[in-house]
């Protein structure tokens, strides 16, 4: 674990309290992040997101047509902050697929820090309203598929598909840990997180070709 935790790196974000551009797409998810956080997200609507950007409904339309779309928003911010600098993980052939998967999840919980609060609610809330929780589904599938890429695992076909699920499944889990894990050093969240990966990778033994935790050898130059 102490291995682990020296290698993870924070994902790439602006620095707490730092001032978005008024109207900006950025300011707009933000309010409507901190009002999830304070509010609840069912109990947040749209006129309460333009109010609190300081923007009229006809400023907001022409950004977002929905909150489903402020909601995008938000998760496709948190996978650039989680892919940024990614390139140096996935050039790495000295490190197995389970750690590669370590390292992203982990960027992902850094990015998502300043708006836990705003997890939790969606969390609740969502699960209450099956289209937005279908849609919002959808959305967390291609964050895993982005990541999975990263790490070296193949998303392609069916199998690409039951490999996405599982690591949809892994990151589900050890969300619920995050939630309640207050500590600097996030060791339950490090702990549930390694855990549950060396659980897949025991499924992954008996079944060879469901997830392929070891990095597949390159071809040799004839």
């Amino acid at each position: 674990m102490a291995r682990k935790a020296q290698r993870r790196k924070a994902a790439t974000r602006p620095a707490d309290g730092a001032a978005r551009p008024r109207g900006g797409d950025d300011h707009i998810i933000d309010a409507a992040m901190t009002l999830a956080g304070t509010n609840g997200w069912r109990r947040t609507g749209l006129a309460d997101i333009a109010a609190e950007a300081g923007l009229s409904l006809a400023e907001l339309y022409g950004r977002f047509r929905s909150k489903g779309a402020i909601l995008d928003a938000f998760v496709q911010r948190i996978d650039r902050e989680t892919l940024a600098g990614a390139d140096k993980i996935a050039s790495d052939d000295t490190t197995s697929v389970r750690d590669r998967l370590f390292d992203l999840i982990m960027r992902r919980f850094d990015a998502l820090a300043p708006h836990k609060a705003a997890v939790a609610s969606l969390a609740r809330d969502l699960p209450a309203s099956p289209m937005a929780a279908l849609c919002t589904g959808g959305r967390l599938c291609r964050s895993m598929a982005w990541m999975a890429s990263v790490a070296g695992v193949s998303t392609s076909g069916p199998l690409g598909l039951l490999r996405i699920k599982g690591l949809v499944a892994v990151y589900l889990y050890v969300m619920r840990v995050w939630l309640h894990d207050d500590s600097d050093d996030h060791a339950k969240t490090m702990s549930a997180l390694d855990a549950a990966l060396r659980r897949a990778e025991m499924f992954a033994q008996s079944v060879p070709a469901s997830f392929p935790f070891k990095r597949p050898r390159r071809a040799s130059a004839s």
